[in-house]
């Protein structure tokens, strides 16, 4: 991919994530280990930083910025930040509530540049939901704050790694009330969300997707099961007519095999345990969450808070990097589409 020249990289925003957690950690590491082609933005309390750079015996440079048009290109070890203050010093590994609504105020901070176009991407380090909580706020999550934020009426989950991409029919569901959610109108806006942004922020101009049956052995002709006979195959009947180009339903237990991924774009799986397990088994530590169906491009860490590690050096920033490297690339493609 071109680098672009130093005024066209895209920028990114990177919010910092439950201060008492790795996000800092994984940030200052990532900026201090190799140079992004981008403009990179952390909006986070610069003191938070400056004594996690000094806990984990980073030597970077922090510097303030006064607004996102300000921030250069990326280079090793040049943290620049958009400040916003926290209420309370920080404790690695120490929850403190009364920092929630700086959690919050930077994923809003975010979003709002996004939105205004002053960010061309977020790139998010994990939350600790329940601490959030305890502020009275009820949060289920990055996907759903900025689905609210962005008034989006529907998001489509999908984590990836080097070796495949799988998206999701349902998410967090009890599995009692799945069958129930695979519908004819639930296949359909996951499918056109998931085919639109595959255009429009990864560059492929007619993708291929893979999609699981939801049953054993794909039902079976009906002995396993009628959903894709009823819902599942007529859904996407109608959805090929319409230009899309899928492939199934197949079995899942044979879909996820190099004779199927190495010749598609995306795997669709029908839940999340369906799909998640097998891509997080070929590349877990390396893996992006990424939000279709916004406005705006967000990517995120595959991993949680990890509070027993924070400011030990033993947090892994893989996650961080390559959620970076995909908002980067998938910040290149809009723009390129958007042409």
């Amino acid at each position: 991919m071109p680098m672009g020249s130093l005024e066209t990289r895209p920028i990114i925003a990177i919010t910092s994530g439950e201060p008492a957690g790795i996000g800092p950690d994984i940030i200052l590491s990532a900026l201090s280990e190799q140079t992004f082609p981008a403009r990179l933005v952390v909006l986070a309390d610069v003191e938070l930083l400056e004594d996690r750079a000094r806990e984990l015996g980073l030597s970077v440079t922090i510097s303030k910025l006064e607004q996102p048009s300000d921030v250069p290109p990326h280079s090793q070890g040049q943290i620049n930040v958009l400040p916003i203050p926290k209420a309370k010093k920080t404790t690695s590994g120490i929850l403190e509530v009364a920092n929630s609504p700086y959690v919050l105020e930077t994923l809003k901070r975010a979003g709002e540049g996004c939105l205004r176009h002053e960010f061309d991407a977020i790139v998010t380090p994990p939350v600790h939901k329940g601490i959030l909580c305890e502020t009275g706020v009820h949060f289920s999550g990055h996907t759903e704050y900025f689905q609210a934020q962005c008034k989006s009426p529907h998001v489509v989950m999908m984590l990836a790694t080097e070796a495949m991409k799988v998206a999701l029919v349902t998410t967090h569901l009890p599995l009692k009330d799945i069958s129930s959610a695979i519908t004819e109108h639930s296949i359909s806006l996951v499918v056109k969300a998931l085919n639109k942004d595959l255009q429009e922020k990864f560059g492929i101009a007619q993708p291929k997707i893979l999609v699981c049956g939801l049953n054993p052995h794909a039902g079976e002709d009906g002995h396993l099961g009628r959903e894709e006979i009823d819902v599942i195959i007529p859904t996407l009947n109608k959805l090929r007519q319409e230009g899309l180009n899928l492939i199934g339903p197949l079995p899942a237990d044979t879909l996820f095999t190099p004779k199927y991924l190495n010749d598609a774009d995306c795997a669709l799986a029908m839940y999340h345990d369906q799909g998640l397990p097998v891509l997080k088994y070929s590349g877990f530590g390396n893996a992006v969450n990424i939000t279709l169906g916004l406005p705006i491009i967000r990517t995120s860490v595959d991993h949680g808070t990890a509070i027993d590690l924070a400011g030990t050096g033993k947090a892994n920033n893989g996650s961080l990097k390559v959620a970076i490297q995909h908002a980067i690339n998938m910040a290149n493609n809009a723009k390129k589409f958007s042409k």
